[in-house]
């Protein structure tokens, strides 16, 4: 039997035009009476030109970026035309030097440097591991209804000022370090010989806790957050191998989130570096270097805030200056040698499951 033709209603509807038959068409279209241009060209006229509009923002964008390295150049070049006397006098050689001696016009930032190094470094090496063991229990050990307080108790930390860590440290912190925490550490690691001479509570032992207390919810809360931004996937797939709870925190969330941990603890140590009043409040001011944790010593950002509205002699003025011109040139060796870390640890490979 012959198949029946098809009729009007049966045949396909036409197919929408593409857009480069649209142009076509909008192209070709006959322009209106008296040569005035049709309407879909003077819709599209309307519009405008939309490669102005992101000419105009990329290059607010460049200038946005670019503004970062002009404000670190007025920065360096400032405090160089101003340190430009001690510069003269001492040349590299300042940052090399430990006599400090106003009087005698004699400087060098060797003992400041050593306490701001010392300081952060001991500060890093408490808080660090306190850090992750409260970011791995509140993301995955905390119990629901503990998870919030914790968290907001955390951030709370992060968010008092310095000066009151400065005086809780004070009347707290150097009674304690000075009659209770000093002799216990005098009797079990003396020999050492980290705890040696007189203990009067201010140091650098005290200053790198205080400091380590400041740091701790930085580091914290974004190696926290770090972590739960791993996919569950990640730890379900640990789990389904067999793995145990520590090793599926350690292979599936731990070792993805590391460039997160490692960026958290950049942050924590550029805190730790410029730090100032609660550490010039509790390390006792004394530009020495000592092997002992309980001597009085001084970090580059003490000496300036201390000292800075004392400096009468012009040369004075200028070696603070340079003081300051030396932190400075410390953070950005610092944040150096830690992105250096942080390529040795990632190798500039994304995360990946194991």
């Amino acid at each position: 039997m012959a198949a029946p033709q098809m009729t009007l209603e049966q045949e396909p509807k036409p197919t929408m035009p593409s857009r480069a038959v649209t142009s076509f068409v909008a192209e070709a279209e006959p322009a209106g009476p008296e040569g005035a241009p049709s309407p879909i060209r003077a819709f599209l006229r309307a519009r405008g030109n939309g490669g102005v509009a992101d000419k105009t923002f990329a290059a607010a964008m460049l200038l946005c970026a670019l503004s970062i390295f002009a404000i670190v150049l007025f920065i360096l070049t400032i405090l160089i035309a101003k340190s430009r006397l001690s510069l003269a006098q001492f040349g590299f050689g300042f940052f090399l030097r430990s006599a400090w001696d106003p009087v005698a016009g004699d400087f060098g930032a060797l003992p400041f440097i050593f306490g701001t190094l010392a300081t952060s470094l001991l500060a890093l090496a408490m808080a660090v591991p306190l850090a992750l063991g409260v970011a791995v229990f509140l993301t995955e050990l905390c119990p629901a209804k503990l998870r919030a307080p914790i968290s907001f108790l955390t951030e709370l930390l992060a968010a008092i000022p310095s000066v009151v860590y400065g005086l809780w440290a004070v009347f707290v912190l150097v009674p304690v370090m000075r009659d209770q925490l000093g002799p216990l550490l005098v009797k079990y690691l003396g020999w050492t010989g980290l705890f040696e001479g007189a203990n009067f509570g201010v140091g650098l032992l005290t200053a790198s806790i205080i400091l380590a207390i400041m740091i701790l919810p930085i580091i914290s809360s974004i190696t926290r957050d770090i972590m739960l931004a791993v996919p569950n996937s990640q730890r379900e797939a640990v789990l389904a191998l067999g793995a145990t709870r520590w090793e599926m925190i350690r292979t599936g969330v731990l070792r993805n989130a590391r460039i997160g941990i490692v960026g958290a603890v950049i942050l924590g140590l550029g805190r730790a570096l410029g730090e100032t009043m609660a550490v010039t409040m509790v390390i006792g001011n004394h530009p020495d270097i000592s092997k002992s944790l309980f001597a009085p010593s001084n970090t580059l950002a003490s000496v300036i805030a201390g000292e800075f509205s004392e400096a009468t002699g012009d040369m004075y003025l200028s070696a603070l200056i340079e003081i300051g011109l030396a932190l400075f040139l410390v953070t950005i060796v610092v944040n150096a040698i830690a992105r250096a870390l942080v390529w040795a640890v990632t190798r500039g490979t994304p995360a990946r499951a194991h």
